[in-house]
């Protein structure tokens, strides 16, 4: 969603489950790596890579069914620690990746492979680029389209101005099909994770789904066609209309592809996106459009006031279209009002829809007091200056919503995880407190009251200088006991650096707390605290 109130975000698959686990230390190597999400994603070729204890390539195979990664061993795996990294697809369309470390005999030092962070961002910020404009391009030049062709009345000084406009529109078809097609080999390098040498790779090329190559020629094609039936000749009514049917298509594809694959249930989502991104072009288009039309129209005297009503009219069920559409994406993105204070996404969503709001404030004053005036003014000899405040008018409204679009862009990179803080689950006095260091984190983790039956967990990090820190994911922490494993423990992040858990301990004794964090790409030092519980 482009325009309106949200757009499905990148809510990507999430790793659930590694066997063998993330630091397990094994007696005898295993002859399969298995990976679990939560839910269904595709493999990539050379998504997976295994690094023995000298950091050398071990040959693998890797075959995903459903919601699992298997990843088979076709030689041994020496003593000392091994790092698999590994790059999937979601269902949405968008990569994640990371490392899983484990041992066989004792634990060597991690022979770390070559990081391609740095290039992978590279990567990501040219692709949100090219998409950006790709979709600026195709919705204003839909959108230059149906005005031409519905708002613009049927008399050959108007088929004047639909030349004049379908002028504009080839270029800015030329500079979206340019965008379209570089943002294909650009995807295909992002999910991959490489460079631009995998372009000369024919598995590069296969990585995409046919969908992303069906969709880009039915934009590109489609914008073409539309901008070619409104220039040849005399715009008869038949190929205005033609013209509005192909550009509309063309407006809705991109809906076929993204997020709203991921969304539940898939058909109202993608036909609730389609419908948003026809209403966005039309009322992008429409202020483009009468930005240039209207001082010539303001010489014909109640023309201007004519085109200018009839679009108004529009845009109200357009406007329509797009708070309908877009709370209902929100809804099924976000879940819950309280989100959109407590999450990243929630709070830039509002930011787009405080943008919005002042689009619709402008357009509200263009309707209620600038159109009134400029009926008024038709009737006596002085024109221009109500003409002129309108083009001023939709001028600010076109630039306040390609703001929007440029929230938008940071709306599609971020994930719409639920980040709330959770009631405060304070510690009892004297806490037992175990420190350790994973890598350059100081890990601060206390079990409170120690004592058979509920207990709270709370894990503090801290830089070397003593400030709250992250690492690139969320720590990890599991439970185990001589008498029990509890697995990994769900912990809720109260504040940056600060988390916090409650767990049943279900006997006395020593338990072990195993604490993950992963620092880096390939780095994810696990460390181990002791606590002894009362009976």
């Amino acid at each position: 969603m482009l325009l309106g109130i949200s757009q499905p975000a990148n809510a990507h698959a999430d790793l659930v489950s590694t066997d063998p686990a993330e630091g397990a230390v094994l007696q005898t190597a295993p002859d399969q790596i298995l990976f679990t999400f939560d839910e269904a994603m595709r493999g990539v070729p050379n998504g997976v890579q295994v690094f023995d204890a000298q950091g050398e390539l071990v040959d693998a195979t890797t075959t995903v069914k459903g919601t699992e990664l298997e990843v088979g061993l076709s030689e041994q795996l020496g003593n000392g620690t091994t790092v698999i990294t590994w790059r999937v697809v979601s269902e949405d369309g968008h990569p994640i990746g990371g490392a899983l470390t484990f041992s066989v005999g004792a634990p060597t030092p991690v022979a770390t492979p070559p990081s391609s962070d740095s290039r992978i961002a590279e990567v990501s910020w040219t692709l949100t680029l090219a998409r950006w404009v790709g979709y600026v391009g195709l919705l204003l030049a839909t959108g230059l389209v149906t005005f031409a062709a519905v708002f613009l009345p049927a008399s050959p000084w108007a088929d004047r101005l639909r030349r004049r406009l379908a002028a504009v529109t080839r270029t800015v078809t030329a500079v979206a099909a340019a965008a379209w097609l570089a943002a294909l080999p650009i995807t295909a390098i992002y999910l991959l994770g490489g460079g631009p040498s995998l372009l000369a790779q024919g598995p590069t090329w296969s990585s995409l789904p046919l969908t992303e190559y069906a969709v880009a020629a039915a934009v590109i094609g489609g914008m073409v066609l539309a901008v070619a039936l409104l220039s040849l000749g005399r715009a008869s009514r038949q190929r205005r209309v033609a013209a509005v049917a192909v550009a509309a298509i063309a407006a809705m594809a991109p809906a076929l592809v993204g997020h709203t694959r991921a969304a539940s249930p898939e058909v109202l989502a993608i036909g609730a996106d389609a419908l948003h991104l026809l209403a966005g072009s039309v009322w992008l288009g429409g202020l483009v459009g009468l930005t240039l039309t209207l001082p010539d129209l303001s010489s014909r005297g109640a023309h201007a006031a004519e085109v200018l009503a009839r679009f108004s009219t529009a845009a109200a069920g357009v406007l329509a279209a797009l708070i309908a559409t877009g709370s209902l994406l929100a809804w099924r993105i976000l879940g819950s009002w309280g989100a959109l204070v407590d999450t990243g996404y929630g709070q830039l969503l509002l930011v787009k829809v405080a943008i919005v709001l002042v689009a619709v404030a402008i357009a509200a004053w263009n309707r209620w007091s600038l159109l009134p005036r400029l009926k008024q003014a038709t009737k006596r000899t002085n024109r221009q200056p109500p003409s002129r405040s309108v083009v001023r008018a939709t001028a600010i409204e076109g630039a306040v919503l390609t703001v929007a679009l440029l929230i938008t862009g940071l709306l599609v990179g971020t994930s719409p995880e639920d980040g709330s803080l959770p009631a405060s689950a304070a510690a009892q006095a004297n806490p037992d407190t175990r420190t350790t260091t994973l890598g350059d984190v100081e890990v601060r983790a206390t079990l409170t009251p120690l004592a058979r039956g509920s207990n709270t967990v709370t894990l503090r990090l801290s830089s070397v200088a003593g400030e709250p820190t992250e690492g690139v994911a969320p720590p990890v922490v599991r439970l185990s006991s001589d008498r029990a494993a509890l697995g990994a423990v769900p912990l809720t992040q109260v504040s940056p650096g600060f988390y916090t858990a409650q767990v049943m301990l279900p006997a006395p004794g020593t338990w072990r707390m195993q604490v993950s964090l992963r620092v880096s790409e390939f780095a994810n030092p696990v460390g181990e605290l002791e606590f002894v519980v009362r009976g």
